[in-house]
């Protein structure tokens, strides 16, 4: 979801969405991710800070690739297809620029929610343990779905990891991977009534019997 109301969220349940993913798969059990929750005055206070250095313009560098540098192919169309269709879906210009400027600031407004996660990993894992994030990440949004939350997993936060990494206090050696945000679901957002489009499975499923 990319559009949520005000009301609050109780912190005590996010927490306890938080430990139930903890049962999320892990190989060999490392259980690599660290959770951040925020809420309330620190929410706000985040919101602020991330504001504010959007409107001086203040860049930072990712600290790891989001997406292949050399993507291409069925890859790069779809990511191209969906960010039309999502901007479509608000009645956004593909020229309109201030708009979908003024649409990318809001990832840094966790669109309206009250409440978020960020996640953290220490910097010596590997791939294997980043697919034990997505694990995590995947069974703390069902649960939040099945306790009548929405979510949105938001990568966007991983290009200002000095700040994130500032306010959170995060230690040296781990490192920024996404944040989430958490909420009640406005229905009447328009980028909420998106279903992104998937390839069939003839595309990437074989079966051998």
């Amino acid at each position: 979801m990319r559009g949520f109301r005000p009301d609050p969220v109780a912190p005590e349940l996010i927490e306890r969405l938080a430990r139930a993913a903890a049962r999320a798969p892990s190989g060999g059990n490392l259980q690599p991710w660290h959770i951040d929750i925020v809420t309330g005055v620190a929410m706000a206070r985040l919101k602020a800070i991330m504001a504010a250095k959007l409107d001086a313009g203040t860049l930072e560098a990712a600290q790891y690739d989001i997406y292949p540098r050399a993507l291409a192919g069925a890859y790069k169309d779809r990511r191209f297809q969906v960010g039309m269709a999502l901007y479509g879906a608000m009645g956004i210009e593909r020229g309109d620029t201030d708009a979908r400027q003024r649409e990318f600031r809001r990832n840094f407004d966790f669109f309206g929610a009250p409440a978020a996660i960020f996640c953290t990993v220490d910097r010596m894992m590997g791939s294997p343990q980043w697919s034990d994030l997505g694990m995590y990440l995947q069974s703390f949004m069902l649960l939040a779905v099945e306790a009548g939350l929405a979510t949105c997993a938001q990568e966007c936060w991983a290009i200002y990891p000095d700040t994130v990494d500032a306010f959170l206090g995060t230690p040296p050696e781990r490192m920024l991977f996404c944040g989430m945000a958490i909420g009640y679901e406005d229905p009447d957002a328009a980028a909420n009534r998106l279903r992104t489009i998937r390839a069939d499975g003839a595309e990437w499923l074989r079966r051998m019997d």
